[in-house]
């Protein structure tokens, strides 16, 4: 068997892998990256790209479909050619993941490895049965997979996840959504655009990422008005039937009903792929799911000469926060054992339904457990149902809830469903960053007419409720509510 030594072995060649590779070759030349089976993101494979190309050609068909609102009229019937649609969403997604492969290519060959590893040690991982890596440093960046009970495995190719879908050759006629969260929203809603008859459910009555009651009602009502979603369902059973999956379940009025449905998507979450790395045969700390607890400023775990990144760490399962993490878990590994803390950004998540959904900064739930026992920090708020440039657009459904600190004045964070969420969120997790105070943030330009002055109006809502400003004025004089 080979036997290799190297100042640090990152294992996995995903976002959080690549960026703590290039972060480690940096410091030393002494870098091995280890990769089990295909190098690449789960973001330009099956993750965001993708799922934003589906997004894209559900838009169009749903805009197709809207525009007598605008007096302006399409005549005849609009046509969905799935094989089309799936056809541009395959021929881009090889395109990005064509991307990132280039970018492999670049890495020396002596530098990759393939192969499944193995702690034997702290120190040793077995990659296969073809090489021993003797390692002063360790990056686990194995990824994640999806996540769904086993029971559904009985459904054989009926089953599907998001990994599966975007290599289909052609829209079904049905499917049911089983999970109402980032994956589950946005496919789910775009089959629905795209033709396709979607069932969606949902446990305990969470929809998205919110902790905001408010917020997540909206986000109920507003889905569920579009498309069958049941965020608190009682499904009595699931089984295949031929080619169909058969679902037995009770409808919100608790009527049963029996649904026939070609496929059924598992959005049920996702497990971070530490099982099999032979973690048994070393002494590190683990959290609740089995994965290395490690300091979120460090990367570092129990282990001082271990470090975990990106989705495997079991914390921010975002692209960026991949990025993140994997450059300062690289990093420390190759200056190991002289470790420095590396930059952390505010939180920001988006999910890219329509409406928008995004948060900011500390969570409605987070804010409220910090400031447990005492009333203080208050929420501002906006809709857009009024706002001037969201009904222009047609686009007026939405809730912004903002929070902030009182005394200080600062912004906490935010959470909201709204039209170009994404581009608001951005502005409210710059603010975060630089901890700016409310006031702060209103002494910022704001054009007219944007959506952006409705985040505006809730800032100044807040800030009248903080008692730092002026009262709150509902209207406008130039154009009404939400400028």
């Amino acid at each position: 068997m080979k036997q290799l030594k190297v100042q640090v072995a990152v294992i996995g060649g995903g976002t959080a892998g690549l960026a703590a590779y290039r972060a480690a070759k940096e410091k030393t030349d002494s870098v091995v990256v280890i990769e089990g089976e295909q190098f690449g993101t789960t973001c330009a494979r099956v993750g965001c790209m993708p799922s934003k190309l589906l997004i894209a050609a559900a838009d169009a068909a749903h805009h197709a479909g809207h525009t007598d609102a605008f007096g302006v009229f399409v005549d005849g019937q609009i046509r969905i050619d799935g094989s089309k649609v799936m056809q541009r969403v395959r021929s881009e997604r090889d395109r990005f993941v064509g991307f990132v492969l280039d970018g492999v290519d670049q890495i020396p060959e002596q530098d990759k490895l393939i192969g499944k590893a193995t702690f034997t040690s702290e120190t040793q991982l077995q990659i296969d049965d073809h090489t021993i890596v003797d390692a002063a440093s360790i990056v686990i960046a194995t990824g994640s997979r999806p996540s769904y009970p086993a029971a559904w495995n009985e459904l054989g190719d009926r089953l599907i996840v998001n990994d599966d879908l975007f290599d289909w050759t052609d829209l079904p006629k049905s499917i049911a959504v089983f999970g109402p969260g980032v994956i589950g929203l946005e496919l789910g809603q775009s089959l629905h655009r795209l033709g396709v008859k979607v069932l969606m459910f949902g446990m305990g009555g969470q929809v998205g990422p919110f902790t905001d009651p408010e917020i997540l009602a909206y986000a109920q009502k507003t889905f569920a008005e579009e498309f069958y979603l049941d965020a608190d369902a009682k499904v009595e059973n699931i089984v295949r039937k031929g080619d169909l999956v058969e679902i037995t379940y009770q409808d919100k009025q608790g009527v049963q009903q029996v649904a026939e449905v070609d496929y059924l998507l598992a959005a049920t979450g996702r497990a971070p792929n530490t099982d099999k790395l032979g973690l048994e045969n070393i002494e590190i700390e683990k959290g609740p799911r089995g994965v290395p607890v490690a300091d979120p400023f460090t990367m570092q775990t129990s282990v001082p000469s271990i470090f975990i990144a990106g989705d495997a760490s079991n914390q921010i399962p975002l692209l960026h926060e991949a990025a993140d993490q994997g450059k300062i878990a690289g990093s420390n590994a190759a200056l190991y054992p002289n470790i420095r803390a590396g930059l952390r950004r505010s939180p920001l998540a988006a999910v890219f339904s329509d409406p928008q959904l995004a948060m900011v900064g500390l969570t409605h739930k987070q804010v409220s457990e910090k400031y447990t026992g005492c009333n203080c920090f208050e929420t501002g708020s906006v809709s857009f149902e009024n706002q001037g440039r969201s009904r222009v657009m047609l686009k007026n459904k939405g809730l912004l809830n903002i929070y902030g600190e009182h005394g200080t004045g600062r912004f906490l964070g935010a959470e909201m469903i709204g039209p170009q969420a994404e581009h608001l969120a951005h502005l409210l997790a710059w603010a975060h960053q630089n901890r700016m105070t409310v006031s702060q943030m209103l002494d910022m330009p704001f054009y007219h007419p944007v959506i952006e002055e409705g985040l505006r109006t809730a800032l100044r809502d807040l800030n009248a409720k903080l008692r730092l400003g002026s009262e709150m004025l509902n209207e406008c004089m130039e154009c009404g509510p939400g400028c």
